[in-house]
């Protein structure tokens, strides 16, 4: 499955990088497939890894501050692996060019 998702800290000013580096380094040693992008995190892995490496990232955030909002999106496909390269090619193939990543 992939997932997308994203942990915002409240309350803590508007710069939130500091925060937001923490989960990372979650993430990246998680060991799972992801992808950073400028509004989140995809993942690719099965259900209970995703959902409690999710769970560590939200902790995570909580243990610095009094509030998080964690937005999830999941997009969960039987036999489809790699999915979090393959989406992208599969509709670049049929624009019939390379996109912007």
């Amino acid at each position: 499955m992939l997932a997308e998702f994203s942990v915002i800290p409240v309350g803590t000013g508007s710069s939130i990088g500091a925060q937001l580096a923490e989960v990372l380094k979650i993430v990246d040693a998680s060991g799972l497939p992801y992808k950073l992008n400028p509004m989140g995190t995809v993942v690719e892995g099965e259900w209970g890894e995703v959902m409690k490496l999710i769970r560590k990232c939200h902790a995570t955030v909580m243990k610095t501050g009094e509030r998080a909002v964690t937005t999830v999106v999941i997009d969960d496909r039987k036999g489809k692996p790699n999915r979090i390269e393959e989406k992208v090619k599969s509709i670049e193939k049929r624009i019939g060019k390379s996109l912007k990543k």
